[in-house]
């Protein structure tokens, strides 16, 4: 994604985030915790999808289409960083994170 560019940053308690901004500047992804060790932050930010993870959508409490991702362990890996009016766009936002889109 030659038009995304993925950003490590340490948060107000000193761990590592990462946050992937389309070259409109628009924030398209991020990490849903902090870590201790940049790499593995950076890990995180590039593992794409694995076998046995496990995407869901849903609407937020304002009625916008989200995604979020959970490790096979069960622990959350993404989310989005933004609510949008139609899923379609959750889920094109989802593809740009690793989404292997519907199977």
């Amino acid at each position: 994604m030659a038009d995304v560019k993925t950003e490590y940053y340490e948060d107000k308690k000193g761990e590592w985030r990462w946050r992937k901004t389309h070259k409109n500047g628009e924030i398209i992804g991020a990490s849903s915790e902090g870590y201790v060790n940049k790499k593995d932050c950076q890990a995180n930010a590039n593992r794409g999808s694995k076998a046995g993870d496990r995407w869901e959508f849903y609407k937020d409490k304002k009625g916008e289409h989200r995604w979020r991702c959970f490790a096979s362990n069960g622990k959350q890996v993404g989310r989005a960083t933004e609510g949008y009016k139609a899923k379609k766009s959750a889920e094109n936002n989802a593809m740009a994170n690793g989404w292997p889109g519907k199977g």
